[in-house]
């Protein structure tokens, strides 16, 4: 597709995806007395979850 993007705005867009990221991590660790690893792993747990629902496979 020989897309480009100015480094400016990849950096941007990054630095917005990790801090919500982040934040997510954080705000399920403090709400469940999590670990930030253990939290980090159940949203990618229900991440998979949810795609495999919207999927049909369960």
């Amino acid at each position: 597709m020989n897309y480009f993007w100015p480094k400016e705005e990849v950096l941007d867009k990054l630095d917005q995806k990790m801090t919500r990221a982040f934040h997510a991590v954080h705000n399920l660790s403090k709400e469940k007395n999590l670990y930030m690893r253990d939290a980090a792993y159940v949203i990618a747990i229900n991440r998979v979850a949810d795609a495999v629902k919207l999927r049909g496979w369960v």
